[in-house]
């Protein structure tokens, strides 16, 4: 909503570099999730090591 009157009511060059911006920050917060995601896989394991790891206690 914060962006709609740029793209919405703009001309086409402003709402076109808008989105371009929009995409841009997006693709950002990907990167990050991205790398949060490899160092939690590198320091707690994948899905299969953990789910060992649980079973493993349980016994």
């Amino acid at each position: 909503m914060t962006y709609r009157p740029y793209i919405e009511n703009s001309s086409p060059e402003i709402a076109a570099n808008t989105i371009i911006c929009l995409i841009h920050q997006t693709n950002y917060l990907l990167d990050q999730q991205l790398r949060q995601l490899e160092r939690a896989f590198f320091s707690e394991g994948g899905f299969t090591e953990r789910l060992y790891r649980v079973r493993k206690r349980r016994q």
